[in-house]
């Protein structure tokens, strides 16, 4: 109860108290907000240009025109027994894309071998074009650890490497091991691009990679544009005899300006 003394406090007089004070609060609000917007970093707009190149790039990529030769068995046989050997597809292969302009630079180019006389043919036939696998078609290697070298003549970006040792059989190829380098020797900057020697026994270190068994279709390594001027393919024998076989070997690229 009020006592007799006490006056309501007028309602104009609590405004005229409060106003000011919220009038306050709303401005030092108001610049702190301002002040926190100036700190925040301005966020900058994406730039696309990297993306949009990437895109173009991927644009340009078409598949290589490779000409297959004419399969000499149907279907892979069951009865093959070799460690580490991959299942076959069960279909073609698809197409392999790589930049506009991409080339054999193999066809027609320099190769060696570390067999100086082959047991059947001459190492130039391994790069003549010709992928058919009748006989006088390739070309018979020694036994054991054999290796054959091609010359691309200058360095290329190497997108695919695809290799034919001999499909006139359903073989497998053991201890194949592909190697490229900038140098004839192999000592500058050597990479390797496939091994499948499980247990090093031809001394270029363990490899992961799987057999498989010898079609048509030769088999494609991706060489995902490695830039060298030689390539050297390894091999030690087949699970049909101890000779080492080349049809063809196609390197496929673009000449490094």
């Amino acid at each position: 109860m009020l006592k007799k003394n006490d006056r309501p406090v007028p309602v104009n007089w609590i405004l005229l108290v409060l106003i000011p004070s919220v009038l306050l609060c709303s401005c030092k609000k108001s610049s702190e907000d301002k002040a926190q917007s100036r700190q925040q970093p301005t966020t900058k707009t994406t730039d696309t240009s990297a993306s949009t190149a990437t895109a173009e790039a991927l644009k340009k990529l078409v598949p290589v025109n490779i000409k297959l030769p004419k399969p000499m068995f149907v279907g892979t046989p069951q009865n093959i027994r070799v460690p580490n050997l991959e299942k076959p597809l069960g279909r073609a292969r698809d197409p392999f894309l790589a930049p506009e302009g991409t080339i054999n630079a193999a066809f027609g180019k320099t190769i060696t071998s570390s067999d100086p006389e082959p047991i059947i043919g001459e190492v130039e036939m391994i790069t003549d074009g010709d992928k058919e696998a009748a006989d006088g078609s390739y070309v018979e290697l020694a036994p054991f650890t054999q290796h054959i070298t091609i010359d691309l003549g200058s360095e290329y970006e190497i997108y695919a490497i695809l290799v034919w040792h001999y499909h006139k059989q359903a073989r497998v190829y053991f201890d194949m091991v592909i190697q490229v380098a900038e140098d004839s020797d192999f000592s500058t900057n050597v990479r390797t691009l496939f091994n499948n020697d499980i247990d090093n026994s031809s001394g270029l270190g363990i490899g992961t990679d799987m057999h498989y068994v010898e079609t048509a279709e030769g088999k494609l390594i991706d060489a995902k544009g490695t830039t060298a001027r030689y390539v050297r393919l390894y091999s030690n024998g087949n699970n049909s005899n101890e000779l080492n076989h080349y049809i063809e070997v196609e390197v496929y690229g673009k000449v490094v300006r």
